[in-house]
């Protein structure tokens, strides 16, 4: 109708906001449900029908393997199993050996592996998965190589399933024509298994796996899933391995090209031109990016 057409003309002159009352979801709320759907599909698909298991270990009991860790370096969880055994605690050594490996260590090992990080960073990748849900409930997995260096990704790719074989090759379309680093991070999964080690080392790299439960270790890795969860896959709803890829190539782009970090001073990795001369009075344009997720700035000519 004419006089719907004319309402609407006039209502959008004093409200730039009209657009968002006509629609009956807003996307950020769709992704949220896609969210909490998830959640509980699985949570769903891995109840419990029964307990099972062994009883927990209690706190104090905790705290005393740690004590005797920390007092006994040299002590194995058969001997400290013993210990406690004469104390009348009932536990079984491999949860002893559980637990003495989440006991509290020593700074000092820590700082070394700083020092190995800050020493030979430029000569420094790493390797690791995340994973990706899907619209049907399903998960991908996402694999990338990353350089210490410049944080430029230098390989990406996403499959259903991550075998060591798959890893192989994605190692060696990484790094072609002897462009291999040094030394490779990556951590403990079970899809980094002695076949991918042969590879590593086929390719002239020497193999650094993390230790266990050490994220901190492979801090640069570990960082780039962050943002680009925050950044881009918190934010949409993925529909198969292909639609994946495909926005993943838009990030790894814009993460190059337009993403300030702040490890690199601000820069980009690609190393973003600042702009020259004179400011006052310039006209700033924006270039959207991600589908409007993100933008970048420049100065018009």
């Amino acid at each position: 109708m004419l006089t719907d057409k004319l309402f609407w003309c006039l209502l959008s002159r004093v409200w730039s906001g009209w657009k968002r009352a006509i629609l009956i979801v807003q996307p950020k709320t769709v992704v949220s449900w896609h969210r909490a759907g998830f959640k509980l599909y699985w949570k769903w698909i891995s109840r419990r029908r029964t307990s099972v298991g062994r009883r927990p270990t209690s706190k104090k009991l905790r705290e005393v393997i740690f004590r005797m860790v920390a007092e006994n370096p040299t002590w194995g969880a058969p001997r400290i199993h013993g210990e406690l055994k004469m104390l009348g605690f009932e536990i079984s050594e491999r949860t002893v050996l559980n637990w003495m490996r989440k006991a509290p260590r020593n700074p000092e090992p820590a700082k070394k592996w700083m020092a190995f990080l800050s020493n030979h960073r430029e000569a420094i990748a790493a390797m690791d998965f995340f994973t990706v849900p899907t619209m049907t409930f399903g998960v991908l997995y996402g694999f990338f190589v990353i350089a210490y260096g410049r944080r430029q990704v230098l390989h990406f790719n996403v499959t259903r399933y991550p075998t060591s074989a798959w890893v192989s090759q994605q190692l060696r379309e990484a790094f072609p024509y002897d462009s291999a680093p040094r030394y490779l991070i990556f951590d403990r999964g079970s899809n980094f298994s002695d076949g991918v080690i042969e590879t590593i080392r086929s390719l002239g790299i020497e193999p650094k796996r993390t230790g266990i439960r050490s994220p901190w270790q492979n801090g640069i890795a570990e960082r780039f899933v962050g943002s680009c969860r925050r950044d881009l896959l918190d934010h949409v709803i993925v529909l198969n391995a292909r639609h994946c890829k495909r926005l993943m190539t838009e990030y790894v782009r814009y993460y190059h090209d337009d993403r300030t970090h702040l490890g690199l001073d601000k820069q980009t990795p690609a190393g973003r031109k600042s702009a020259t001369g004179t400011t006052r009075g310039a006209k700033v344009i924006s270039m959207s990016r991600l589908g409007g997720l993100h933008h970048r700035y420049n100065l018009a000519a």
